[in-house]
């Protein structure tokens, strides 16, 4: 009895994933995907980005696992993004779907795996997609998708919405307001709302608002009466955000166009029947469709999900403020959580004669590899290995000062340590030092 109890919500479950819905807003998402891929793409390049970032750098800071990745010559990175602006063009129109998506996948990911200082959250995001999008039946001319689809995408979005809610529950972002106390302030330049932002009780009240609206949006999206005002107000965060912090780049477009995967999945044809009731397509009969149960697809998508779920929360195995030491913090949906400047110099001991010479790598390094490695301990930890290489059985140690958050600076790395005997892994880096207090 329990058996068939226990098979019985399986079933249902089961049946209401594969029930067949209006593909109209699915491709309203592929569309947007593919143009706002597009955008960037031409975006990246316009802005010499591809050889300042991948083509002139004679180092790069490279993934745990991924140290055999390289760039390719300058010709063959231009290829590459030329490559991607078209594919973006093609999953946009949905002509040749899966294998334009799928080559998208490879490429963006590959050009985001080469070097460490690059990364952005929404970066992450892209690949992410593009490797749900796979599994999804968008190609031009499918009016039926089947509803697993659709709240494919909407659990992506929603994830990183609460994950990003739940990192910004720490002392720092409630009790202190940091750093948007230090980034607001710095903004009283803006327009109209300049006096604004310098004042102390806007940087709380911008905290917390967003740490609330993180949390909440993705279920006041699911729900009709709350929808409206809950897309409204994911115009209004992230159309101030991208205003006040353009150094984010496109990660407030790409949010509010995904986040129209939690209206009605026929919310396209409803518009067109609005403004141009006499020229709207009738939409597709649903109960003539249905779609087979695929097993190995099923259990893609559920260790998908596993991995989606897992990845933000290995932040919670490390000790102290990860924050802070940086341990689990990529792929974890961290969003604008911490202002960081540090500075950086080695310390490398000749093996034979003794002698100890300075080195300061950022005349070695690009101005973004820089400004990233001063406050990132792994990153730190490559740059010591390259140099020991240079030097074999040198002995490097670090002198590392950051300043975390409005906090005094302070030492991040232990300058008694050789850093070119510790291994780089996931396992917790016992040569951190501490987050200092606050004063």
């Amino acid at each position: 009895m329990s058996e068939r109890a226990g098979a019985r919500p399986r079933s249902r479950l089961l049946r209401a994933l594969l029930a067949p819905v209006d593909a109209a807003g699915l491709h309203a998402f592929r569309i947007a995907f593919g143009l706002l891929m597009f955008a960037g793409t031409v975006r990246f390049a316009a802005r010499g980005w591809i050889h300042q970032l991948y083509v002139e750098p004679s180092f790069h800071f490279k993934y745990w696992g991924f140290h055999w990745l390289e760039p390719l010559p300058a010709a063959g990175m231009v290829a590459v993004f030329v490559a991607l602006g078209a594919l973006s063009l093609l999953v946009a129109a949905g002509v040749w779907y899966r294998p334009a998506v799928a080559l998208f996948f490879v490429l963006f990911t590959y050009v985001e795996l080469l070097d460490k200082a690059t990364y952005l959250n929404h970066y992450y995001f892209v690949s992410v997609v593009a490797l749900l999008m796979l599994a999804l039946p968008l190609q031009r001319g499918v009016a039926v998708a089947p509803t697993w689809a659709l709240w494919a995408l909407r659990l992506q979005v929603g994830l990183v919405y609460f994950y990003a809610g739940l990192a910004k529950l720490r002392p720092d972002w409630l009790l202190h307001a940091q750093p948007l106390k230090l980034w607001l302030a710095a903004r009283a330049d803006f327009p109209v709302l300049g006096p604004l932002l310098r004042r102390p009780e806007t940087a709380y009240a911008m905290s917390w608002a967003g740490a609330a609206f993180d949390l909440t949006v993705p279920f006041l999206l699911l729900h009709p009466r709350t929808r409206p005002f809950a897309y409204a107000g994911v115009l209004a965060f992230h159309g101030l955000t991208g205003a006040l912090f353009p150094a984010i780049g496109m990660f407030p477009w790409i949010m509010a166009a995904a986040a129209l995967v939690f209206f009605p999945p026929d919310w396209p044809r409803r518009l067109w029947h609005h403004l141009s009731p006499r020229t709207c397509p009738q939409g597709p009969v649903l109960s003539a469709t249905s779609f087979p149960a695929r097993p190995l697809l099923l259990s893609a998508l559920a260790l998908h999900f596993a991995v989606q779920l897992a990845l933000p929360l290995r932040r919670f195995a490390y000790p102290g403020d990860t924050a802070w030491t940086e341990e689990g913090y990529r792929f974890a949906w961290q969003v604008m959580l911490v202002e960081k400047v540090g500075s950086v110099g080695y310390r490398v001991r000749d093996p034979g004669s003794g002698r100890v010479r300075q080195v300061d790598p950022e005349p070695l390094l690009t101005a973004q590899q820089a400004k990233q490695m001063a406050f990132q301990p792994d990153m730190i930890l490559e740059y010591a290995h390259h140099l020991a290489a240079q030097s074999p059985g040198a002995e490097v140690r670090a002198d590392v000062f950051v300043t975390y958050n409005g906090r005094p600076a302070a030492r991040l790395v232990d300058p008694d340590v050789d850093l070119a005997r510790e291994r780089d892994g996931l396992a917790p880096r016992p040569w951190i030092l501490p987050a200092p207090p606050r004063p």
